[in-house]
């Protein structure tokens, strides 16, 4: 059986006649804010105070997008008669995000967890150049990192936690000088 000539045409006119009542569920953008979930992702945000220039970051990146630079310093001893000792101090620490593909490898390598994301998603740049983004600019993000979510109550306490609890206990009756106290745990 052949179709109708024109039928398919007047099925689509249908549809559009039902679709133009309708009011539209589309929110735009900038008059209306989206509501993100509370941990998004958007930005990535530098704590610098945490970073030790290890390099991790810039090194696990696929994109080669997190330029690092530092410089050694002397510190003098902690104790008298102690030796110096020379530390990292971070010089430049900028992310290119016209080249960064969002994966958060950097985040999750960080051992010193001085990378967060932000769920900041507005830093349009008129000009590609300027996505290049110091650590002036990083630092601000911070403030717009949410909190952790709570522990569970009920969880279980971690192991490090109980190793370093049990440790303390040991000390804390040994000082005491409760005999017997020593070698229970």
């Amino acid at each position: 059986m052949a179709p109708i000539p024109g039928s398919g045409l007047a099925k689509g006119l249908a549809v559009t006649l039902r679709t133009m009542t309708r009011k539209s569920v589309t929110a735009q953008y900038p008059d209306t804010q989206p509501e993100l979930p509370p941990r998004s992702r958007g930005v990535i945000g530098l704590f610098e105070e945490n970073c030790t220039v290890c390099m991790l970051c810039a090194r696990e990146c696929p994109d080669w997008c997190i330029y690092i630079d530092s410089h050694k310093e002397t510190v003098p001893p902690a104790a008298p008669g102690g030796r110096e000792r020379s530390r990292n101090v971070l010089d430049r620490f900028a992310i290119d995000f016209s080249l960064c593909m969002y994966c958060g490898i950097c985040i999750e390598v960080c051992p010193f967890d001085a990378l967060f994301w932000s769920p900041e998603f507005e830093y349009a740049e008129t000009d590609i150049r300027d996505l290049t983004h110091e650590r002036d600019k990083l630092r601000e993000w911070m403030w717009t990192v949410p909190a952790p979510p709570a522990l569970d109550p009920g969880a279980e306490e971690p192991k490090e936690v109980a190793a370093a609890r049990k440790t303390a206990d040991k000390l804390a009756a040994a000082q005491d000088g409760v005999p017997g106290q020593e070698g229970r745990a």
